[in-house]
């Protein structure tokens, strides 16, 4: 069955009349026309191809540009070298910005998108997405407004990069542009991510972003109010606004060069509205006409962009009615052509394939203890911190309270006096706009070190590492990777201090993350070779690492006794990625264990041996990728295994390691002693739910009994 917005540009097209004389050129040229509607005429034929190919069974994905094709204007007034995040309605952008560079073949590489093809040269049919190295296009998944914090954090490193004399993707007076839709513009995530772009222009920070939103009123089947993007946005203090009309090209390509043009002279950020209509429904399964009248679809073909500029063309003289059709009709020959010669196109054929960006993170040095003053826990994360920024000129650390205050706990302390206000500096208080930075300069080929001030402040802005950071070197076949070390206070155990906002040990949201590292550091000594490891696998691999920091263990100088000096221990050294660490030989039990756990399991160790009972202790230190290994070495050496595990039943570390056990064949006795599926009470409170030192000897009474 033929597409009405197919059927109707061809009726309607054919009927055009040039004026007596040709109207005037203006800022857009007939020449310059002429090639922006080869953009538009792509774009257009891509989507009808793709449901072709999806109707014959070799496609996959059926959301299309119809109706947005006005922003090849976009594209046209930017550089190619500006660097672009897009909405997955950005055919006509894509396609403009591949014509201004050499070498490319953008209607072949969208359709191997579409068919999932693994020579697809982005994403090698992981996803279809707009994203090309040589175009400087970053390439987005299609969660809804996900992707502007790394676009905030892209304008950002433009000038940071510059200022500290640094080798960037782009130039110092580079823009970066992020469109979106409008039902996008009601995200949260929209919401903290412009906020925060107000804010650094408040500030006086450069801030050389262009947010496009593509207003086509309507979200999927959900209607945006008439008039709400400008009432929400067109009057932000600090936030220039421009609209226009993106079915007229004209006004399109006038308006997008002031919007871009002020940006670029004033370094601020500035809300383009283009206003557009959809065409053809959100996706080709959507049967628009079950929440659309006729009269709206009609009305929306009557705006179609493409009839727009064959309008201005034959009005200009640019063209006629005949040609216009002529040159629909040639771009569907050239594009369905292309799509005959990609349906059958090899896809992933394996796990391997599919997963191949996710390659495990190299484990690097072997270990090697360090020497000199014994320090606690945070004065070792300082130190090499410290070193690390003294190494690494391309490194910043920042986040909230880091920098004047030094830290909640001090372990930033002086890192600003000695690097710099320039690279290490404090941030407002949203953790999605502090993770959006973070994207923005690994993304620019720098080395962020963001804090999270608490584990669980991470929760509402996980999905910047999840649906961002993690996912962008899978979905641009290790093209682009996001370098970066989230360091996060941690875990429980502050006595006298908290509640469940600052006492968490919910970790599950970053365990079942595809190549995330994480690593769960105890000791000061572990702590500093674990953060280089992870600085170390995220300089030079793009590696994504979260270093979960235990906040109750950040001063602790004592083991057993009071003066013991037990816990404190030399800074430096090196810790490779995925390896445990041992204590002890005891051919009894294997007690498994990290964090706040390594400090009580090796207490009751201490009172299960003077009971008789030989252990050994096991401390996981990296919770992904899991020391299995080393876990099966020490587990076969006692052939009885407890993990001791302050996170909770439920998504807790202790499910891992015994799958692992599982899936390796153990055949000696496992159990676990874990915090109960609570959220963290104040005070004595806590007790009651926390594993203790009590509860590991129990458990481990318990499992040696059953195992007699």
């Amino acid at each position: 069955m033929p597409e009405p917005a197919d059927v109707h540009f061809l009726e309607k097209a054919a009927t055009l009349e040039a004026p007596g004389s040709p109207a005037p050129d203006g800022p857009l040229t007939g020449e310059r026309c002429l090639e922006l509607f080869d953009a538009q005429l792509g774009s257009r034929h891509l989507d009808l191809a793709a449901r072709h190919l999806r109707a014959e069974g070799h496609g996959y994905y059926t959301i299309g540009s119809s109706g947005h094709e006005g922003n090849a204007a976009v594209a046209a007034v930017l550089r190619p070298d500006d660097p672009a995040l897009l909405h997955y309605r950005s055919g006509a952008f894509f396609l403009e910005r591949a014509r201004r560079v050499p070498g490319q073949n953008p209607l072949r590489d969208v359709l191997l998108g579409l068919v999932a093809a693994a020579e697809e040269p982005i994403a090698g049919g992981r996803h279809k997405v707009f994203g090309s190295r040589p175009l400087h296009i970053i390439p987005q998944t299609s969660t809804i407004a996900s992707h502007l914090p790394r676009a905030l954090g892209v304008a950002f490193a433009i000038e940071r990069a510059a200022r500290l004399g640094l080798d960037a993707p782009w130039p110092r007076d580079a823009v970066a542009v992020c469109s979106f839709g409008d039902a996008s513009a009601n995200h949260s995530t929209a919401a903290g991510a412009i906020n925060a772009a107000i804010n650094c222009g408040f500030q006086g920070l450069p801030m050389p972003l262009l947010l496009v939103c593509e207003d086509n009123g309507i979200g999927i089947s959900v209607r945006t109010p008439p008039g709400w993007i400008h009432a929400a946005y067109g009057s932000r203090p600090g936030l220039a606004y421009f609209h226009a009309d993106g079915c007229d090209l004209a006004d399109a390509y006038a308006v997008a060069a002031q919007a871009a043009g002020w940006v670029r002279e004033h370094r601020r950020p500035a809300f383009l509205h283009l206003r557009t209509v959809r065409l053809m429904g959100h996706a080709g399964s959507d049967v628009e006409s079950s929440y659309r009248t006729p009269a709206e679809m009609a009305a929306d073909l009557d705006r179609d962009p493409l009839l727009g500029t064959a309008r201005l063309l034959v009005e200009r003289g640019a063209a006629t009615a005949e040609e216009v059709v002529g040159l629909y009709e040639a771009k569907r020959a050239e594009v369905m052509a292309l799509a005959g010669e990609v349906a059958g196109a090899p896809r992933l054929a394996s796990a391997a394939e599919v997963m191949a960006p996710l390659r495990p993170a190299a484990a690097g040095r072997a270990e090697a203890r360090a020497e000199g003053e014994r320090v606690t826990l945070a004065q070792a994360i300082n130190r090499t911190l410290g070193e690390l920024l003294d190494e690494r000129p391309g490194m910043v650390v920042f986040g909230e309270d880091v920098a004047r205050k030094g830290g909640v706990y001090g372990v930033t302390r002086g890192l600003m006096k000695r690097a710099g206000a320039a690279r290490v500096f404090d941030t407002i208080l949203d953790e999605q706009s502090v993770l959006g930075l973070a994207l923005g300069f690994g993304t620019a080929g720098m080395l962020p070190v963001p804090e999270i001030q608490y584990l669980a402040y991470l929760h509402n802005a996980a999905d910047q590492i999840r649906g961002e950071a993690a996912t962008l070197p899978f979905f641009s076949s290790g093209r682009y990777g996001n370098p970066m070390v989230v360091r996060i206070a941690a875990y429980a155990y502050q006595k006298g201090f908290g509640g469940h906002f600052h006492n968490d040990n919910a970790v599950a949201a970053l365990r079942d993350i595809p190549g995330l590292v994480i690593a769960s550091p105890s000791r000061p000594d572990d702590a500093a070779g674990m953060l280089r490891a992870c600085a170390d696998a995220a300089e030079r691999e793009g590696r994504v690492c979260a270093l979960l920091e235990p906040i109750a263990l950040y001063h602790v100088r004592d083991l057993h006794e009071d003066g013991d000096g037990g816990w404190l221990a030399p800074a430096g050294g090196t810790v490779p990625i995925g390896r445990a660490r041992s204590y002890g030989d005891g051919r009894d039990l294997t007690i498994v264990t990290f964090a706040n756990g390594l400090r009580m399991s090796l207490r009751a160790a201490r009172r299960l041996e003077a009971r008789g009972v030989g252990c050994r202790v096991l401390d996981l230190r990296w919770l992904a990728p899991l020391p299995v290994e080393d876990l099966l070495r020490e587990a076969r050496a006692t052939g009885a295994v407890l993990v001791a595990d302050e996170t909770r039943r439920t998504g807790g570390v202790a499910e891992g390691v015994l799958a692992a056990l599982a899936d390796a064949g153990f055949q000696g006795r496992a159990a676990r002693a874990a915090s109960e599926d609570s959220f963290i009470p104040l005070g004595d409170a806590a007790r009651h739910v926390l594993l203790s030192e009590d509860a590991i000897e129990d458990a481990a009474g318990k499992l040696l009994t059953s195992s007699r």
